[in-house]
């Protein structure tokens, strides 16, 4: 069992049944009356996000995780297949609990599986990926302004906004919590 003062970002709990985890919280302290956390859950079944107050000394039931560390190694079309590292045992899990995660997959990444009472949950993919750039539109001499971007399709087939000056068959770091552009990458 947690306390309210277990609380961080990413703890993950079972709330009527579900397992759930917690995107943002804040502690609050009123000049009057008890204090409190307000919490933003998300369930991991169903993606549904909700907001929470717990009062201080309240209990929440722990969700009991596994987590696998895989590499990635292909998709079919409809499901993913991963080996775990430690027993080398291959698992598939389905496009839906993948999501918007596959367009940053490469052969051979090392991603972690999240399992709930034996099956897939959610993936946590490395922070930063590097991907090459296999189209993007050539810059403009002269064309320097600060902060201007263009799109650009990556290696991956995931597209992200980069600077003017990133060109067709360069390397680049990309953030992919929010597939922001990070930097250029010497290859």
């Amino acid at each position: 069992m947690y306390e309210t003062s277990d609380i961080r970002k990413g703890l993950k709990v079972k709330i009527n049944g579900d397992p759930w985890t917690v995107v943002s919280f804040q502690f609050v302290k009123p000049g009057k009356g008890n204090a409190f956390t307000r919490t933003r859950l998300k369930n991991l079944k169903t993606g549904q996000v909700v907001e929470k107050t717990y009062k201080t000394g309240e209990k929440l039931e722990e969700a009991n995780f596994e987590e696998k560390y895989t590499t990635f190694l292909y998709s079919d079309g409809e499901n993913f297949c991963f080996m775990d590292k430690n027993n080398y045992e291959q698992m598939m899990v389905p496009n839906e609990i993948v999501g918007d995660n596959a367009k940053y997959l490469m052969d051979n990444m090392e991603v972690t599986v999240l399992f709930y009472e034996g099956a897939p949950m959610s993936l946590e993919l490395p922070t930063f990926i590097e991907a090459e750039i296999i189209h993007s539109e050539p810059g403009i001499k002269g064309d320097t302004a600060t902060g201007v971007t263009k799109p650009a399709t990556l290696s991956t087939g995931a597209e992200v906004s980069v600077p003017l000056f990133i060109n067709q068959g360069d390397w680049i770091k990309v953030d992919t919590r929010d597939g922001s552009y990070v930097e250029r990458v010497r290859k």
